[in-house]
């Protein structure tokens, strides 16, 4: 797998323009005019979204036009793979808080890269993955009474 610096040059602009195309519809819905009391709450997100598209337009348009990098590479396999690594754990742990909550996310994220990426044992990397969410669950929820997302553990335990 190569990938060349033109293609990601492509790839980051057309997402950049889609960011701030997406944020400037967005900020319709609020109102992007100019109230009696001051600007509407999508004032400055819709101008801020339309400056977002116009740069990642330009970069696009600048590089099909320069051609410089076409050839040049971005990342080689090997290094592709170290990303893969290092970012399929975190994308992991993303779609587990979202799914079981913050506390069984994280305990599941860091045993996972204490014991395949730290080469800790499995039973040291789970203690540490638990004793993580355990302080996370008192620092937050008991001492700064912050309640954190907790997935299916909230009607599990009756957490209101």
């Amino acid at each position: 797998m190569v990938i060349r610096r033109f293609h990601m040059e492509l790839v980051v602009a057309g997402l950049t323009c889609l960011a701030g195309a997406v944020t400037a519809l967005g900020s319709l819905e609020l109102g992007v005019g100019w109230g009696e009391s001051g600007p509407e709450p999508g004032y400055f997100p819709f101008y801020i979204g339309v400056l977002l598209a116009l740069l990642g337009s330009y970069n696009g348009v600048y590089a099909l036009l320069a051609k410089r990098g076409d050839q040049e590479l971005f990342v080689e396999r090997r290094h592709a793979i170290r990303l893969a690594r290092f970012f399929g754990p975190m994308a992991a742990f993303v779609i587990l808080t979202i799914f079981l909550g913050l506390y069984v996310g994280a305990a599941l994220y860091l045993f996972y890269t204490a014991w395949r990426q730290g080469n800790y044992r499995p039973h040291f990397a789970a203690l540490l993955g638990g004793g993580f969410a355990v302080a996370l669950f008192v620092v937050f929820e008991l001492m700064f009474k912050v309640p954190l997302l907790k997935g299916p553990l909230e009607p599990l335990f009756g957490i209101y």
